[in-house]
C-alpha cells in the first residue's frame, strides 16, 4: 500500500527542525553566561593599538537587540577600543520609546566615536534605527541600501536630539535616501564594503602594500566582531512576526493532530513547544488579543468538522477566522505575503482535507482493525442512494447502501460490512436478504 504524505506529517517536520535548533541552543547556553560572543579578528591582534569592535544589528529593535546594544556602550574602555561600529538592517522596533531614548543617551554620551553602517546591499534602516542613527556623527552606506522615513520621533519635543541635524519636518521623516543621494545630502560617506567604512573611521591605521598588483591596503587596527550569543539569537528570531505566526499555526496544528491520533504524545510534546515559543514572540511583537483568539478560534471550529469527518459550515467559520486573524495579528507590522500563503493555505489544506481522512483512516491498521463495527447500529444523516454519511458511535463515516436499498435521512442503520474506507450499511428494519450466506450454510 502506498503511503502519502500528509500535512500533519509536514507540520511534525517543521517542528522538529525547530527543535534541532533549539536544543543546542540551550546546551550552548549552559556553556558560559557571557551577554555576547566575539569573533576572531580578520587582522592581526598582537598589535598595541585600540581596536575597533564591529556588532551587528539585523532586524526588529527587540528587547534583546537593545540590551546588546546598552550593554555594549555600557561597557566601553577607551583604553581598549578606538570605535564602536554598528552595522545595522532594521526597519522598525517592538520596544518602548522610554528604552530607545535610553539607548540614544548612551550613543551620545559614549567615550568613543559610534559609527553607524547602513550594508550590505539590500539593507535598510527606517523607523526608530533611523534615528538613531541620524544621532552619529559618522554614518556609512552601501550601494543598494537606504535609510530614512523616520516616522514619528521617539524624543519629546523638549529633548535637544537632532537627527541628521535636520528640521522636524524634513522629507526623511517620510522619505528614503540611497547611496547617492545620501553623499550628496552630505548625511552619510559612501562605503561600499565594511572594510571601506572601517578606513574613513578616525584614527583606524591602515597600510598600502605596494608589492601587490594592484596595490592593497592592509589594516593594522585590530577589528573585532560581536554578535548575539546562540540562546539569544534564537529568541530574537522567535520575536520576528512571520516566525511567531508561523510557529503558533504549526502549534495549534499538532496539538489538534494529537488531539485526533492514537499515538504516543510526540507531536502533542512537539506542539505544546511550538505553541510556547510562539507567546514569547507574541509577547514581545505588538499583538492584538483579539488575533489570537480568532486563530484558536479557527482551529476549534475545524475541529469540529473534523470530528464529523467531513467539511461543512464549521470549516468555513474556522477559514474566516482563519485568514482575518493572520492578517490582523499584528499591529503595524504586518506579515509577507509569502508567510500568509504558507499560513493560511497549509493551515486550511491539513484540517480541512488531511486530518478527516487522517481520522477515518486512523482504525484501519491490521493491528487494531475495525471488524467490531459490524453489526453496530447507527444513523442515517443524508439520505443514502447508494451513498452517503451515517453516524455510528457518535463518529460520522462515509457509508454505501448494501445492494443498492435507499435509506431516508433518521433511518436506522446496520452495519453490514466494511471496505477500506467506507462501511456497508443496510436498513435495520427490511434490509434485503442474502440468500447467499444461507446457500453456503447447507
Amino acid at each position: 500500500m502506498s503511503r502519502r504524505f500528509t500535512f500533519p506529517s509536514a507540520l511534525l517536520l517543521i517542528a522538529i527542525g525547530l527543535s534541532i535548533f533549539a536544543v543546542p541552543a540551550f546546551a550552548d547556553h549552559g556553556e558560559g553566561n557571557k551577554d555576547d560572543q566575539e569573533q576572531i579578528p580578520f587582522n592581526d591582534l598582537s598589535g598595541p593599538s585600540r581596536a575597533v569592535e564591529v556588532v551587528e544589528i539585523s532586524g526588529l529593535l527587540d528587547p534583546v537587540l537593545t540590551d546588546m546594544m546598552i550593554d555594549t556602550l555600557s561597557n566601553i574602555d577607551p583604553t581598549e577600543t578606538l570605535a564602536i561600529v554598528f552595522q545595522v538592517n532594521s526597519t522598525g522596533a517592538v520596544v518602548s520609546n522610554e528604552v530607545l531614548v535610553d539607548l540614544a543617551d548612551h550613543i551620545l554620551d559614549a567615550p568613543v566615536p559610534i559609527s553607524f553602517w547602513v550594508g550590505p546591499s539590500g539593507s535598510r534602516a527606517t523607523g526608530p534605527m533611523a534615528q538613531l542613527v541620524g544621532l552619529s556623527d559618522d554614518v556609512g552606506i552601501s550601494p543598494g541600501a537606504r535609510f530614512g522615513a523616520m516616522g514619528d520621533s521617539i524624543f519629546s519635543e523638549s529633548s535637544n536630539y537632532q537627527p541628521f541635524n535636520l528640521p522636524a519636518d524634513t522629507d526623511l521623516i517620510t522619505e528614503t535616501v540611497g547611496f547617492n543621494e545620501a553623499f550628496e545630502r552630505e548625511l552619510a560617506r559612501q562605503s561600499p564594503v565594511l572594510p571601506d567604512h572601517l578606513f574613513g573611521i578616525e584614527g583606524f591605521e591602515v597600510v598600502i602594500d605596494e608589492t601587490a598588483d594592484p596595490p592593497t591596503v592592509e589594516p593594522i587596527t585590530q577589528t573585532r566582531f560581536k554578535k548575539l550569543d546562540v540562546v539569544k539569537q534564537f529568541f530574537h528570531t522567535v520575536a520576528s512576526p512571520a516566525v511567531a505566526y508561523l510557529l503558533l499555526i504549526v502549534g495549534l496544528g499538532l496539538l489538534v493532530f494529537e488531539f485526533f491520533t492514537a499515538g504516543v504524545g510526540i507531536a502533542g510534546v512537539l506542539g505544546a513547544g511550538c505553541f510556547l515559543f510562539s507567546t514569547y514572540g507574541l509577547y514581545v511583537l505588538p499583538t492584538r488579543w483579539w488575533g489570537i483568539f480568532l486563530l484558536v478560534l479557527a482551529f476549534f471550529a475545524y475541529s469540529i468538522d473534523i470530528q464529523a469527518g467531513v467539511p461543512r459550515t464549521w470549516t468555513a467559520i474556522g477559514t474566516i477566522s482563519l485568514i482575518f486573524g493572520s492578517l490582523f495579528l499584528f499591529d503595524g507590522t504586518p506579515l509577507s505575503w509569502i508567510t500568509l500563503v504558507v499560513g493560511i493555505v497549509g493551515a486550511f489544506a491539513g484540517m480541512a482535507a488531511g486530518m478527516p481522512a487522517m481520522v477515518r483512516t486512523r482504525f484501519s491498521s491490521p493491528t487494531i482493525g475495525r471488524e467490531w463495527m459490524i453489526g453496530e447500529t447507527g444513523e442515517a444523516i443524508e439520505p443514502l442512494s447508494p451513498n452517503g454519511l451515517v453516524k455510528v458511535r457518535e463518529a460520522v463515516w462515509r457509508a454505501t447502501t448494501n445492494r443498492a436499498t435507499p435509506i431516508e435521512v433518521g433511518e436506522t442503520i446496520r452495519v453490514a460490512g466494511i471496505d477500506g474506507l467506507w462501511l456497508e450499511v443496510e436498513p435495520e428494519e427490511g434490509a434485503a436478504k442474502d440468500y447467499r450466506d444461507r446457500s453456503k450454510n447447507k
